[in-house]
């Protein structure tokens, strides 16, 4: 480790297991965020029947949001890899297995008196059975982080350039087959893979923007005029362009995490993106009752500011939500239990997507 906290040189180091990379956590503090305010303002949105300026802030970042999320996940892939199989599972299957049966479980209870209201209980309760095939609600992405671990692992001795053109010719052909998980693995499999490939040119970006911050700026604000004016025109969904964005993206977020971590500026987006696993499982409460309460009552008229209100309670009510646990000893909603390890358990919580 680098005294700024900054991992130095090739991922292959040991780095120790408990340290933490400080412009890894604002970047995913910023990627959460964005993640919250994406589905807290479409959701208003849709209910509203109107936008609001929200909506700017999410379309512009739509082309990076995610590629940027997948690839900081597979940033510390090759520091485990080696591992043997079960302990590999353990904390690459059976960690997120765990949260995502525990969560879709919590978020299904809530939606199920609609469901049923709309068709019967004999089919929510397949609508349950269909979650663990079809991933529910905002799950999806710690639906398919594990898949690409374990692709990931079974695939090392294939050359790593001809995956990797596999992955990015997957996202550049738009499959679409109406299942998520298909969907979704070959439009992010390639922001994952590179994360685990490419992850000392990434450490190398990171050191340069720290150590050339005015240039950093500078890059940044042309990567957003350009960004902005494709996402104006519609060509940031063209294929390619939509790939170069997301890689373009991921790196801009990263660029923004490393200067907001030499600054130590803003560290609510670090702490946020320490706890990033705990925002994205226990979001969509605080999100949905919000947006609720507000467009209800009609006490702001304002769209735009009530979808600013809905992303702050989701994230702010997340944290209060696990707050909530460990005081009333609610642990196994954020912390694997003794009983679902497979493998030797970790000193202390294992929280993170991404180690």
């Amino acid at each position: 480790m680098a005294p700024s906290g900054t991992i130095a040189g090739s991922v292959g180091t040991k780095a120790p297991s408990a340290a933490r990379v400080d412009w890894v956590d604002y970047a995913k503090g910023i990627c959460i965020i964005m993640v919250v305010m994406m589905h807290s303002v479409l959701g208003v949105e849709l209910a509203a029947g109107e936008t609001g300026f929200m909506h700017v802030a999410v379309a512009f970042a739509k082309p990076f949001r995610m590629p940027d999320f997948f690839l900081i996940s597979g940033l510390f892939l090759a520091l485990v890899i080696d591992r043997d199989w079960r302990t590999y599972l353990d904390r690459k299957v059976v960690h997120f297995a765990y949260f995502y049966v525990v969560w879709v479980t919590i978020q299904f209870g809530f939606k199920a008196p609609s469901f049923a209201a709309e068709t019967s209980w004999h089919h929510v309760g397949l609508l349950y059975l269909e979650s663990f095939v079809e991933p529910f609600g905002t799950l999806w992405f710690i639906y398919l982080l594990p898949i690409f671990f374990v692709v990931t692992k079974l695939t090392r001795k294939v050359p790593p350039l001809a995956i990797w053109l596999v992955a990015a010719a997957l996202e550049t052909v738009r499959i679409s087959t109406g299942w998520t998980v298909i969907d979704e693995f070959c439009s992010r499999f390639v922001y994952f893979y590179s994360g685990y490939l490419f992850a000392p040119y990434v450490f190398a970006l990171s050191d340069r923007a720290r150590k050339h911050p005015a240039l950093a700026l500078a890059s940044l604000a042309t990567w957003a005029l350009v960004n902005a004016g494709l996402v104006m025109v519609g060509a940031s969904e063209w294929k390619l362009v939509s790939l170069l964005l997301g890689f373009a993206g991921a790196c801009a977020i990263i660029t923004m995490g490393t200067l907001l971590a030499r600054a130590q500026w803003m560290n609510a987006l670090r702490f946020c993106g320490e706890h990033s696993i705990v925002i994205y499982l226990a979001f969509f409460l605080p999100m949905a009752a919000t947006r609720t309460l507000l467009l209800r009552t009609g006490v702001i008229a304002d769209i735009g500011t009530v979808s600013l209100i809905v992303t702050i309670a989701g994230v702010i009510g997340a944290l209060l939500i696990w707050q909530a646990a460990l005081l009333f000893n609610a642990r196994f909603l954020f912390e694997r239990p003794d009983a679902f390890w497979i493998a030797p358990r970790k000193a202390g919580p294992v929280l993170q997507a991404a180690e």
